[in-house]
């Protein structure tokens, strides 16, 4: 949010109104409420799952159904017989049950989308051990298969609802003010520049600006923050958030399907739809070998039988090899990891834009960041006072008076440095603006003014003051107050460093970063301040920057390795498409931060950003274990399978429990939620 200015256009002159900063309140797009999608499909592109394509909770009925009927004909067989005519149905339902399902879907695929199913070849191996009197061993595998897909369904929703739990935080009503008092209206039904009273307690209903009354807001629903916000008149207030202690009234801003929570919804509905390259290898993979496996099962039957072997010792060892070799851990590995990570990340309030995104960010070497407003806090701070005359306090207080009816951020710094101390502001009136220089007003003890070294050499008074000269050296704003040709003291203010940027940029190296770059529009001596504080090294500081050339430089730092650009979402919006992971600050009201970026960090706390890169880092390790141990368990019961007669009660149980084992690996990043100590 730099401009190319000066100090970030601190001279003392206030001869117009503060620049606003554009905050993208232009409408969105509409997201509806969308259903939680289902788990990942094991061999190709789509969106089916694992078990058997069946709605949520028919699958859990057809899963049980399949397990008591291989229960029954289990105990019939090893414990206690039972009539034959039992047996016969109960492995009918243990058939049906987990394989017509599964077999519909499967076919489905086959001559819908000329796709083979990994599905597919659980059917034809039960089928061909039914054929061959391997009718138990069958029912072993629909069960064990019906079982982990059911599971696997429960386990990948859970990750993809973890955003869509939002929609049940919206109010489904709000209270608005209307000519005739406050009337309850359903929250769809408001317009922008409707006002909306919010009582203690109440959610915020939309997008909206606070307008009377003062209170703290609980954003965690948003931005994952989990200390309340305080809020003044002017305020954005999101919606799905929560007014804590005082009755507020704020005015929409934008409708029901245009606010913060569809468009996180949105924008993780299209996150999930965009594939990362490991996953779409996967989904290569997975199809190309599902067909490699079918037509391998085929021949090794064939040339079983060549060799002499009888056709059902054959058969069944086709099938055996079929399920052996079957790839759905392979293929399952990749989403399973991918999605339980965008899932974490949203609800720690960052937003990933797709699975590439979060691959890419992993391989980061290089941050860039914009200073103001990224790396800083993007408004002025009182940072030291030289008084000349009097007391402290009492020079703070009549410095705040002259300056009360000012906009200009210095203006702003003197009056929450005032509210902070919790001290009085001196009356002053007459108060008149003198452009480029600062203002003036008269007070109980006479003329008044206050200003840039402009003004103090107009007014005649003198700068040659001992306790003046290091602050005059530093490389901060200086603003002097003073009556006639007396200086009476002088305030300096700055631009100061985020609270969490330092240990945030200490993260990132720790994490592996090997370059941290700051560039901003600002002058080389107030950067250099900065950066110093944030320990960047001098010769990786770029000042005095125009937006074109920031994007000259990611440009030249891309060329070195992968670069990830971090900036406010609007004057940097260049710079964060040309990056390889363009990632955008304090998104959450940002229409343009959230179309411009492929990361974005909902709140202005930097700590999210290392535990992003940190949760990228460590979602691409899960990937490699899962992709290792599936590969690995496959190869070794194929192996079994051709040359040790592996049992096919034991090629299913290592099939299935391989593919419920990677699922489980990728949900442990949903226990490892975005820290921000």
């Amino acid at each position: 949010m730099d401009d190319h200015s000066p100090d970030h256009g601190l001279d003392h002159g206030h001869d117009g109104p503060r620049a606003g900063t554009a905050s993208g309140s232009g409408a969105g797009q509409t997201a509806p409420r969308a259903a939680p999608q289902g788990a990942h499909d094991h061999g190709g592109d789509g969106d089916q799952s694992h078990s058997h394509g069946a709605p949520e909770g028919l699958d859990l009925i057809l899963t049980v159904l399949t397990i008591l009927g291989l229960g029954v004909a289990s105990l019939s067989a090893f414990v206690v017989p039972l009539p034959p005519l039992v047996v016969t149905v109960a492995l009918a339902v243990a058939y049906l049950a987990g394989g017509v399902p599964a077999g519909i879907q499967a076919l489905g695929e086959l001559f819908g989308k000329f796709r083979l199913d990994i599905d597919l070849l659980m059917v034809v191996a039960a089928l061909a051990a039914a054929s061959v009197g391997a009718v138990l061993e069958g029912a072993v595998l629909l069960a064990l298969f019906s079982l982990s897909g059911t599971l696997e369904h429960r386990a990948m929703g859970k990750a993809r609802r973890a955003v869509e739990a939002l929609m049940a935080l919206r109010p489904e009503t709000a209270l608005k003010q209307t000519p005739s008092g406050v009337v309850e209206v359903a929250v769809r039904d408001l317009e922008p520049g409707d006002r909306v009273v919010l009582r203690p307690g109440a959610r915020v209903p939309v997008d909206g600006i606070l307008v009377e009354g003062a209170g703290e807001i609980d954003e965690s629903t948003i931005t994952g923050e989990s200390v309340p916000v305080a809020k003044e008149a002017g305020a954005k207030l999101h919606e799905a958030t929560v007014n804590l202690n005082a009755v507020l009234t704020m005015q929409v801003a934008r409708r029901l399907e245009e606010s913060t929570v569809a468009r996180m919804i949105k924008l993780v509905t299209q996150a999930q739809g965009m594939k990362a390259p490991s996953e779409r290898f996967s989904d290569w993979f997975g199809q190309r070998y599902t067909v490699a496996v079918l037509l391998g099962s085929i021949t090794a039957f064939l040339v079983m039988l060549w060799l002499g072997l009888p056709q059902k010792q054959a058969l069944y060892q086709a099938a055996t090899l079929l399920v052996a070799a079957s790839p759905c851990a392979v293929v399952i590995s990749v989403p399973a990891a991918i999605l339980s990570a965008l899932s974490v990340a949203a609800r720690g309030g960052v937003l990933f834009k797709g699975g590439a995104a979060l691959e890419q960010l992993a391989e980061v070497k290089a941050f860039a960041f914009d200073k103001t407003g990224t790396l800083t806090t993007g408004r002025a701070e009182v940072t030291r006072m030289v008084v000349l005359e009097g007391e402290e306090a009492a020079f703070l207080s009549l410095f705040a008076g002259i300056e009360a009816q000012s906009e200009h951020p210095i203006a702003d710094a003197i009056r929450r440095e005032v509210d902070r101390q919790g001290l009085d502001i001196v009356a002053v009136a007459e108060v008149t603006a003198s452009p480029s220089e600062g203002i003036t007003g008269i007070d109980a003890a006479g003329s008044l003014w206050a200003g840039n070294p402009r003004m103090v050499a107009r007014m005649g008074a003198a700068l040659d003051h001992q306790d003046l000269r290091g602050m005059i050296e530093g490389h901060e704003t200086v603003v002097y107050l003073g009556r006639g040709t007396r200086l009476i003291g002088a305030i300096a203010v700055a631009d100061q460093p985020r609270d969490t940027s330092q240990a945030a940029i200490a993260a990132l190296r720790k994490g592996g970063v090997g370059q941290i770059v700051m560039m901003t529009g600002d002058r080389r001596p107030v950067a250099l301040r900065i950066a110093e504080r944030l320990g960047i090294a001098p010769s990786e500081v770029h000042a005095d920057l125009l937006p074109q050339d920031k994007v000259r430089l990611v440009d030249d730092l891309a060329h070195q390795g992968k670069v990830a650009f971090v900036g406010d979402g609007v004057n940097d919006a260049a710079a964060l498409a040309r990056a390889d992971v363009g990632i955008a600050m304090g998104a959450a009201g940002s229409e343009v931060a959230l179309q411009a970026a492929d990361v974005a960090l909902l709140s202005e706390d930097m700590a999210r950003l290392a535990a992003a890169h940190h949760l990228a880092r460590r979602t691409m390790r899960v990937i490699r274990q899962n992709l290792t141990f599936a590969i690995g368990a496959m190869m070794v019961l194929v192996i079994g399978g051709l040359f040790f007669h592996l049992p096919l009660p034991l090629a299913v149980i290592g099939h299935e429990g391989g593919t419920l084992l990677v699922v489980l690996n990728g949900l442990r990043l949903l226990a490892d939620p975005i820290r921000t100590t």
